[in-house]
């Protein structure tokens, strides 16, 4: 017999407002606009330790320091090909392809290691995060880690890992 267990995890807290903008693959952008992001996890193992997947006191700070991080910021997509980044004294210069440009104090603003700042890339990329952190503090991996991102109620994305243990 197979057993699945899974710890899922939604605190108010998981939330961060942000503006982005989406740059599509022909180059076009959409207007800078924001979201109030609300974000739920989903740990599974085949097996506990300590009659537990997890400690619920253990995930709930690293999610919700995740999030702090990007509350209140504008989020970059480091990695899109038609976004070109410049770097000034304390400034980010952005250029979109349509010749736009943003002048963003350095503090206001968030580099991403992602290639969009679509809901599914940042599920992608707090879920890595929440990974990295996990088996940095406390040497454990999920079999099964998800993120849910949702953008506004009834409209959500989501980024499912998988290990092989």
């Amino acid at each position: 017999m197979s057993l699945q267990f899974s710890i899922k995890v939604y605190k108010q807290y998981f939330n961060f407002a942000c503006a982005h903008f989406m740059i599509f693959e022909n180059g076009s952008r959409e207007p800078l606009h924001g979201h109030n992001y609300r974000v739920e996890i989903q740990g599974k193992m085949p097996n506990l330790s300590d009659d537990m997947v997890f400690d619920f006191l253990n995930i709930k700070p690293i999610v919700k320091k995740l999030c702090d991080e990007l509350d209140h910021r504008l989020l970059i997509p480091k990695f899109n090909k038609h976004l070109r980044i410049d770097e000034q004294e304390k400034n980010f210069v952005f250029t979109t392809p349509d010749g736009s440009e943003f002048s963003i104090p350095k503090p206001d603003a968030l580099l991403l290691d992602i290639e969009n700042t679509s809901a599914e890339r940042i599920a992608f990329y707090l879920n890595q995060k929440i990974r990295e952190k996990v088996f940095k503090d406390f040497n454990f991996k999920f079999q099964e880690l998800s993120v849910e991102i949702e953008e506004t109620p009834g409209q959500s994305a989501q980024y499912v890992h998988q290990e092989v243990l």
